[in-house]
């Protein structure tokens, strides 16, 4: 009887590295997040579905024909994996005397915080186009002040004081004060 040898691949055997790959998730990492957070309840959970994804990405990096498309592609990706793991999901049912509740979170209406939502936009909305713009961009687009600054043309100070005379605008508005709600 011979003993096993235990061969390691060569460095050429590992799957070839992506830096367009690494950019692309240093650039886009964050808003997918937001994706995969809003299809989990956990964000533990929503961690490791867009890592998930990501893998399969990363797997399928050489056939992936229009790089301009990749959001969409990582997108499809967490979704889908996302339905698999629900699919695959088994549910045990225990009986017990009493229902486990969680212990001091307190309990937040979904649909306060919907009215809260609503609220912020109709404020933005009210904000002089350029100050719209630039607050949409920075936060909810969640473009750094460069990359803002760049898409439309200004210098970064002028994304820094624009966007700051509009958080103040946002700060004083009526609809949005504690009151107003």
């Amino acid at each position: 009887m011979t003993t096993p040898v235990c061969t390691y691949p060569s460095s050429a055997s590992y799957p070839r590295a992506y830096p367009s790959f690494s950019s692309y998730v240093r650039t886009r990492g964050t808003a997918l997040m937001r994706t995969a957070r809003s299809l989990t309840a956990n964000p533990c959970d929503a961690e490791d579905l867009l890592q998930t994804a990501l893998t399969k990405t990363y797997v399928a990096w050489d056939r992936i024909e229009d790089h301009r498309a990749l959001d969409g592609y990582v997108r499809r990706a967490l979704v889908n994996t996302r339905t698999s793991q629900w699919r695959k999901r088994k549910v045990d049912e225990f009986s017990c005397e009493e229902l486990p509740e969680p212990e001091g979170l307190p309990y937040t209406d979904p649909a306060d915080a919907q009215v809260l939502r609503d609220a912020m936009w109709r404020a933005v909305t009210r904000l002089p186009d350029r100050q719209r713009a630039m607050v949409v961009l920075r936060y909810y687009e969640d473009l750094s002040e460069a990359q803002t600054a760049e898409l439309l043309g200004v210098s970064v100070g002028t994304v820094k004081s624009a966007v700051s005379r509009a958080l103040g605008k946002l700060r004083e508005d009526p609809e949005l004060s504690p009151i107003g709600l």
